[in-house]
């Protein structure tokens, strides 16, 4: 370095331009903070490798899309905003019960008589100690929009107290605008209407206007869910509320995976999407109307004395004989629910594990679970759509066929319609119905609501239907699968690769 200053080495460098300074520095940034809130390894490397390759770029991309965790802090202070509402029992630091509400479920918790039933549900017993088993359930499968949205309506229309709905997608066609007219007629009849639907995925509605139609309407409030807020500090793009849920009354409850939109329901020439929502009567109707009602606070911050009304839950008589359990899963849980009702299940399964979802991405553990269960004898059956209506998704889960198909596990590909159904029955006995996908997103950074059940009448009618699909579907053939085209593979693995993204 003789005869040259080292002042004059520095400002020729390429790297030391301000531009290169600036992309280190947000590098770093987006390394520190991965490494510190990330646990899978797969994702981390993923997102790592985008900021660096993608300067300025990637870290924009890595706070959008990339942050699966809502801090535990301001988590707190946005449900707990009042001493009603913190003064509670709580679980793994998140999940807070109103007191008054926890002593009531208490006094309806259950266990079953059956051991398999009891090794079953013990670790979930474990993780979800405040919201516990409820006995005196009934659960009714019903089959695509053509079977759930008069149901939904009929219950609408019956409603003497109030109504609280949630979807994912509203759509702005004639099922959206069925659902918001239905509503506003009870609201202007007195009943106390709230409406919480996802930015995201109701964007169609949100920016054609329907929700602003009924905005001046009296006894209905409506509100959107995002965590991309540039006033609270938030810029969470990828946290979406999918979650779906009616309580009327508090006496009839609706949940699964049935959006409110055209889609859904059949029209001439043109077969609703396949999926599966199911009708709820008994006790655990009060676990999904706090689900309703602490999202609804905390996106609207309405008084928690008035949402922790007695009149929100009284309690409800037993309406059959089943046992369930309602899950709530997201990002503002230290501890990945979805993830972990799936893996007990298969974990635990003694004859057969049954599976159909339109989306198979799932997470490392998962599919080492059913592998395993196929190699120790577990009949071990998944469907999924033969098309998705995410292309790349299709791509993705086929590069995980192999392996399981090795295992002797069988997979079965659904002819269209898509199927949008998402479900789990276990030795006849267990069954796990609700929002969740088996992808990254619903396993890790959706809100989702499921409902573990185990009943007997609702196993045997559910696998019926499942049962239904299956027959509608092609199998997937070791030996064929293995001579697919060399192209193929390249594509597979390469969507393989970002699944943990999508």
């Amino acid at each position: 370095m003789s005869g040259v200053a080292w002042t004059d080495y520095f400002r020729g460098a390429p790297w030391l331009s301000a531009g290169a300074g600036i992309h280190l520095l947000l590098f770093l940034a987006v390394a520190l903070h991965v490494l510190r809130h990330r646990r899978r390894a797969d994702s981390t490397l993923l997102w790592l490798f985008v900021t660096w390759s993608m300067p300025v770029i990637g870290a924009l991309l890595y706070a959008m899309f990339g942050v699966d965790r809502v801090p535990k802090e301001r988590w707190r202070r946005s449900v707990a905003r009042s001493e009603r509402m913190d003064d509670a029992q709580t679980m793994a630091g998140a999940e807070i019960v109103p007191e008054a509400y926890w002593r009531s479920m208490g006094r309806a918790a259950a266990t079953p008589a059956d051991e398999w039933i009891q090794e079953l549900d013990r670790p979930l017993a474990a993780m979800l100690e405040n919201f516990p088993l409820l006995g005196g359930n009934h659960v009714t499968p019903l089959l695509t929009g053509d079977e759930a949205f008069p149901a939904m309506l009929a219950a609408i229309r019956g409603a003497q107290h109030h109504i609280h709905l949630q979807s994912f997608i509203i759509g702005n066609d004639p099922v959206g605008r069925e659902f918001m007219e239905a509503l506003a007629v009870k609201a202007r009849e007195g009943v106390r209407v709230r409406v919480l639907y996802d930015r995201f995925g109701s964007s169609h509605a949100l920016w054609g206007g329907l929700f602003r139609r009924y905005r001046r309407v009296p006894n209905m409030a409506i509100a959107g869910w995002t965590q991309s807020n540039l006033f609270r500090k938030q810029l969470h793009f990828n946290l979406r509320n999918h979650r779906k849920t009616l309580v009327v009354d508090g006496r009839v409850g609706f949940m699964g995976g049935v959006n409110l939109n055209g889609y859904s329901r059949s029209q001439p020439g043109a077969p609703a999407i396949q999926d599966y929502h199911f009708q709820v009567q008994g006790p655990v109707v009060q676990e999904l109307q706090y689900s309703f009602l602490r999202d609804w606070h905390v996106m609207t911050e309405e008084n928690p004395d008035q949402l922790l009304s007695a009149a929100y839950f009284e309690r409800q008589p037993p309406a059959g004989q089943a046992f369930a359990r309602v899950v709530n899963s997201g990002p503002s849980s230290d501890l990945r629910l979805a993830v972990d009702v799936f893996f007990n299940a298969v974990n635990l399964a003694r004859q057969q594990v049954f599976v159909i979802t339109p989306y198979f991405l799932p997470s490392e553990d998962l599919l080492r679970a059913l592998r395993m269960a196929a190699l120790r004898g577990v009949r071990v059956v998944l469907v999924v759509p033969k098309t998705s209506n995410h292309w790349y998704t299709t791509w993705a889960a086929r590069a995980m066929y192999e392996d399981l198909l090795e295992a002797g596990v069988q997979i079965n590909e659904r002819r269209p319609p898509f199927i949008h159904a998402k479900a789990m029955v276990v030795d006849d006995r267990m069954a796990v119905v609700g929002s969740s996908n088996w992808d990254y997103r619903s396993l890790y950074s959706n809100y989702e609501t499921s409902l573990v059940v185990y009943d007997t009448e609702l196993v045997m009618n559910l696998k019926l239907i499942m049962i239904e699909d299956l027959a509608a579907s092609e199998p997937v053939d070791l030996a064929a699968f293995k001579q697919r085209p060399i192209r193929h593979r390249y594509l597979e693995n390469a969507c393989g690769l970002l699944a943990p993204l999508l």
